[in-house]
């Protein structure tokens, strides 16, 4: 028979009583292909025998036989199911299903509170507890009883609940001293989600370094990692995650990044390229709907949005999202930050207002880069190049930005006033040359008689007598090469040797380990390069 939506099938054996339910959980994840995880239990009916019930939780996908036939549960049998019937449920929210064996003493009443205390501008926070919860969609007739929703159990639950019901939503925790893959520390942690962001930013917290910047009266701090971006990175991760998948979160701390990797790929559409822009797409709509209406996300969708513009605001790139069928990974990298940059940006608001999300990323490509082409400002964008137009003009009315010099189609650069503000030497324009300290004059080395030219030993040859006082050339001035140099050097290098190193640009163009990284992973961004390898020392570039 069905019970709210899942499948409950008793089968009745002399000794039922001497199988443990997990012997049947696991013959049925693996006759399934670990394609189904059920909830086994004993029970007793009225006459006294005792039988194994089993939930067949309801699926927001369509299951298949190892040899691909679609099959369904009727109720007594497995029949195929027709194309028809086989279509996915459209916007099926897998975190307001009702667990069929969930009760209210799945819910503990401290993290109940603490919903409680996040929830106080609503007015459902004067309501008794089981208001309180229903009010939020956590709580829902079922069977006769008010029973929790996933996602009751993922904000409220026990640690017994969750390991009970969605052991996937554990989130693991690894702290690196150095950039590599080995890790010096390792926390697990299943709890509801209020408390999973407690103690998660108290680990990184632990670890996280600030940097004051002053700007006139005022001093910002910088931290390696701020805390409103990556608690908004996790509260992604945690809310738009697939939880129909058995695998956990991942986050992994490092000196110079935070990687939090979540399973389930981006919905509705949603890439890279266009996440900026693209209409917020819900995996989970009732667990984001009560997380908003704690004030814990946004409602609107801005998120994003949010880490994207502390970011640039603080000198640094913008957060980096690579996506896989089944995943996403998000890196906050952290590298250091251009603190010059922090203050113009500071003394910019002020002076205009506003200074938007979109003139944040123009100001910060071209600093990094030094020019770009309205292409590459639009992809930075993630606008149709035709629609880049009207902003790039509002910049150059401003004074922000200016026409890069003809010949090379329609690229830009920073004013020169933009570039003294920022410490920076205009393209097209020399370095500046620095003064050289006068030197103290140097006294006459007394006169040494000159050697007989006889008793002095001849030489075999020119090349074997190399000239002791020759230095090396000293390498190039990296304030001399562009960007564009930087790159086609990158790609020479590779074309030439058949891959090219982070040391080898780095003694090439005279640049430091961030300079040179950046560009090679512009490159590989840009589908010019393919990166191999892994760390710092092993990874290697070649042609794309």
């Amino acid at each position: 028979m069905l019970e709210g939506g899942a499948g409950r099938a008793g089968a009745r054996h002399s000794d039922a009583g001497e199988l443990h339910p997990l012997m049947v959980t696991h013959a049925i994840f693996e006759l399934s292909g670990g394609r189904l995880t059920v909830n086994v239990q004993h029970h007793r009916l009225p006459g006294g025998a005792r039988v194994l019930a089993v939930f067949v939780p309801q699926a927001p996908y369509v299951l298949a036989a190892p040899d691909g036939a679609v099959i369904a549960w009727d109720g007594a049998h497995l029949v195929p199911v027709t194309p028809a019937e086989s279509e996915p449920v459209a916007d099926q929210d897998y975190t307001a299903v009702v667990p069929p064996d969930a009760s209210l003493a799945d819910l503990d009443p401290a993290e109940v509170a603490r919903l409680r205390s996040l929830g106080r501008r609503q007015g459902a926070a004067n309501l008794p507890d089981l208001d309180f919860l229903r009010e939020l969609g956590l709580l829902v007739p079922s069977g006769g009883a008010l029973r929790p929703t996933l996602a009751g159990i993922l904000l409220a639950g026990t640690p017994a609940a969750l390991r009970a019901h969605v052991p996937q939503s554990e989130v693991c925790f690894y702290h690196h001293a150095t950039a590599d893959v080995e890790f010096q520390f390792r926390e697990d942690l299943l709890r509801p989600i209020p408390a999973l962001l407690t103690r998660l930013a108290e680990l990184i917290q632990a670890r996280n370094r600030f940097t004051p910047v002053q700007v006139g009266l005022f001093r910002i701090e910088v931290w390696d990692q701020d805390e409103a971006v990556y608690r908004e990175a996790l509260l992604n991760a945690l809310t738009h995650r697939d939880y129909t998948l058995r695998d956990v979160v991942h986050v992994h701390h490092y000196p110079d990044r935070l990687e939090i990797m979540n399973p389930g790929g981006l919905t509705g559409g949603i890439t890279p390229g266009n996440i900026l822009r693209h209409q917020p797409k819900r995996r989970n709509p009732l667990l984001a709907e009560v997380l908003a209406r704690l004030g814990l996300v946004e409602r609107a969708g801005v998120g994003v949005d949010k880490m994207f513009s502390l970011m640039l605001r603080h000198g640094k790139e913008p957060p980096e999202f690579l996506t896989y069928p089944d995943a996403v990974t998000l890196s906050l990298h952290s590298p250091g930050f251009d603190a010059e940059f922090v203050r113009f940006v500071a003394r910019k608001q002020e002076e205009m207002q506003t200074l938007s999300l979109d003139m944040l990323i123009v100001l910060s490509l071209l600093a990094r880069e030094g020019e770009a082409t309205r292409a590459h400002l639009a992809r930075a964008l993630q606008l149709p190049e035709d629609r880049t137009p009207r902003l790039l003009r509002s910049m150059e009315e401003h004074g922000l930005i200016a026409r890069a010099a003809p010949g090379r189609g329609i690229a830009y650069q920073l004013t020169a006033e933009v570039c003294a503000a920022l410490g920076k030497t205009p393209l097209g324009q020399p370095a500046p040359v620095q003064p050289v300290p006068a030197q103290p004059p140097v006294s006459s080395p007394p006169a040494v008689p000159a050697p007989d030219p006889a008793s002095a030993p001849r030489p075999r040859s020119a090349k074997a007598t190399p000239d002791k006082t020759r230095r090396p050339a000293p390498a190039p001035d990296p304030s001399a090469l562009t960007t564009a140099e930087i790159r086609a050097v990158a790609l020479t290098l590779a074309r030439e040797r058949g891959q090219v190193r982070n040391a080898e640009l780095r003694e090439t163009c005279g640049l430091k380990t961030q300079q040179a990284w950046r560009v090679l992973r512009r490159l590989v961004q840009d589908g010019l390069l393919v990166k191999r390898g892994n760390g710092t020392r092993d990874a290697y570039y070649e042609l794309g």
